[in-house]
């Protein structure tokens, strides 16, 4: 025995429209109610937050390490 509520889309919560202005057919008011909810579904898919840790306050005030020091250059590269 097949899941009619899986095929049908029944386990989703319903949705309520209000029609302020005019009066929509059904397939109108069918085709508005896709659209809006393809669209919270896309914004509910793509608010999702990073899993990097937030940087603390010293991490973002906090200076870069200087690089070492080349030793083998001497003073050379200081005179014209």
């Amino acid at each position: 025995m097949s899941d009619t509520r899986a095929e049908t889309g029944a386990d989703r919560p319903s949705v309520v429209a209000e029609v302020v202005r005019g009066t929509p057919t059904e397939e109108e008011l069918a085709a508005a109610v896709v659209v809006v909810s393809e669209a919270y579904a896309r914004e509910v898919a793509d608010a999702t937050a990073s899993d990097a840790p937030p940087r603390s306050r010293w991490e973002l005030s906090a200076r870069g390490l200087r690089t070492p020091l080349d030793r083998t250059a001497g003073w050379q590269s200081f005179t014209a």
